[in-house]
């Protein structure tokens, strides 16, 4: 698995590429587009970026991302996600995206993850997945236990974070918001101005609690090449965490030295993984696991992996 360590920064500025030396020498000049997001596919090759938000968000926290993809020239979709219930969220984004024609990435942020999970699942025109501090349950998983399965999240230490806002139609019909007192520490570890993170505050969206207890009924990561970004200062779902599902579905995985809302704080770095992620041409998987990544990475990479060293590029603050 290809795992890529990385700093908070603006722009990316590779520092070291540690590879075997038959690797070095087998990658030549292909090296660096490989490791360089800034690479262009070919002209009519580029996929339809589908982005979609998680709890306490809407789609305008895809603002900057959706301006840079834009920019280089690929479609983008910031779809809404109705925030209800798990499985009702996953069937509206699987409509969607049959709608689309040709080829698919589709990226979600926090409980976004869990519901990309659902959705891919039996569509062919979804080529990668990318997990932005992002849910990616196993089958029969809830987020809600997820959030609890290791140290690290706040929701999961004190429930008294939540404001409930009961709905009258049963004890799961109750929207759940973040206190606004609170949220600047859960969702953004306190990393943006006071004005901006009072104004996100005032306008999240909830979910309801359903979201968090329906189980995952089916997992497209096991058949769909996923990228995998880690907020190195998540307190909403919990860094370890999200280590944990990375490894876990084999993700290509960055490390990024930001808070939960990783879009508000970071946009170039989320760009930067979706454009890799729509760049690769690794083959589907019939099943997740290092073992199959390695026959689908290419050239350096491949080798990389096969002679045991981890690629690694590090950057430093612009």
């Amino acid at each position: 698995m290809e795992h890529i360590r990385r700093t908070a920064v603006r722009r990316a500025l590779p520092l070291a590429v540690l590879l075997p030396t038959a690797a070095l020498t087998a990658a030549g000049p292909s090296l660096a587009s490989e490791s360089d997001g800034s690479a262009e596919p070919h002209e009519g090759t580029r996929p339809t970026v589908v982005l979609v938000h998680g709890a306490w968000a809407d789609t305008s926290s895809w603002s900057e991302v959706v301006q840079s993809l834009q920019a280089r020239g690929y479609p983008v979709i910031a779809t809404a996600n109705p925030l209800r219930g798990l499985s009702g969220d996953s069937d509206y984004l699987a409509a969607r995206l049959k709608t689309i024609k040709g080829p698919i990435v589709l990226v979600g942020h926090s409980y976004g993850g869990a519901v990309i999970t659902n959705a891919a699942a039996g569509n062919p025109n979804v080529e990668s997945l990318v997990y932005i501090a992002a849910f990616a349950p196993d089958k029969g998983e809830t987020t809600l236990q997820l959030t609890a399965e290791r140290p690290g999240s706040l929701l999961a230490k004190d429930p008294g974070i939540l404001d409930p806002v009961p709905l009258g139609g049963g004890p799961t019909d109750v929207d759940l918001y973040l206190k606004p007192d609170k949220f600047s520490d859960v969702f953004l570890s306190n990393r943006l101005a006071a004005g901006r993170a009072d104004a996100l505050a005032a306008s999240q969206r909830p979910p309801t609690a359903l979201t968090g207890s329906e189980p995952t009924e089916a997992v497209a990561w096991k058949t769909i090449p996923s990228w995998y970004l880690v907020a190195t200062d998540d307190r909403t779902i919990g860094t370890e965490n999200l280590r944990f599902m990375a490894e876990r579905a084999g993700s290509t995985t960055v490390e990024v030295d930001a808070p939960h809302a990783v879009l508000e704080t970071d946009p170039d770095e989320v760009t930067d993984l979706i454009l890799r992620a729509a760049q690769d041409s690794r083959p589907r998987l019939a099943r997740t696991g290092a073992t199959e990544r390695v026959a689908g990475l290419g050239g350096a990479a491949a080798l990389a992996v096969a002679g045991g060293t981890a690629l690694v590029v590090r950057s430093r603050r612009a």
